[in-house]
């Protein structure tokens, strides 16, 4: 189970926002694109989910390509994508919301018993930490392949913020988040590695273990630079075992 871009080009207008990208989000298990504002890793998630085009290179899914399959048909066979803004239907009720994603959402309200109480309102009245902890619930209960999630924990508490990286943590799927930073207590399962890839204006510099960023083996001062000379090259993650 994994999904990849290789050498993958994206454009907006003249502007070319990703560089040749190469990398690969093994799974089941956490992949992190690290990354400023600017960076690539939003644009990144989008080419992987279809919802704009590559210019040049390709989209791989469990070997396949899928570059020119749609969006629609991605979420078809389980693809899931949370962007970090518009991941709710506003004028639904939270039970509405849900109710989209699954007929039973027991499992949503086992992971955000905060839902509960919240079921009858619209969720366009939501704070912004609840309704993210409604469009990862709506993700969680999809039963999806892939989860490709932009900032999940945006707007939540450190204790749910630390929940909602544990949920993703446990899923059967390949998942796929991107953040500005190192989520803080990321805590990897037995037998599954948390892999990062950093991104710097729409480029690869860094490829390897969650592990090694968190040690400082990755450290600001290479930062800027791709990195070589030991593991695995910027782009090219390590294959993943099993």
């Amino acid at each position: 189970m994994s999904i990849a871009l290789r050498h993958a080009r994206v454009r907006y207008g003249p502007l070319e926002a990703l560089h040749g990208v190469t990398l690969v989000a093994p799974g089941p298990g956490l992949t992190v694109l690290l990354g400023r504002n600017g960076s690539g890793r939003t644009t990144v998630l989008r080419a992987l989910a279809g919802t704009v085009p590559l210019s040049d290179g390709a989209v791989v899914w469990d070997g396949a390509a899928v570059t020119r399959m749609p969006a629609y048909e991605r979420a078809r066979r389980g693809l899931c994508l949370v962007p970090e803004r518009g991941a709710v239907f506003r004028s639904l009720t939270v039970r509405q919301n849900l109710e989209l994603a699954a007929g039973d959402h027991t499992a949503a309200l086992d992971a955000y018993p905060q839902l509960e109480p919240l079921l009858p309102r619209r969720a366009g009245t939501l704070s912004g930490g609840e309704q993210r902890m409604l469009a990862l619930s709506r993700a969680l209960v999809a039963r999806a392949r892939v989860v490709l999630v932009d900032e999940p924990a945006q707007g939540m508490s450190p204790s749910v913020a630390a929940r909602t990286y544990e949920l993703l943590s446990d899923l059967d799927a390949c998942v796929v988040v991107a953040e500005q930073r190192l989520p803080p207590g990321l805590r990897e399962r037995a037998g599954r590695t948390t892999y990062v890839h950093e991104l710097r204006r729409g480029s690869v510099v860094f490829s390897g273990e969650a592990a090694e960023v968190a040690r400082g083996t990755w450290g600001a001062s290479e930062r800027g630079a791709d990195r070589t000379g030991r593991g695995p090259r910027a782009g090219h993650p390590p294959t993943p075992s099993g």
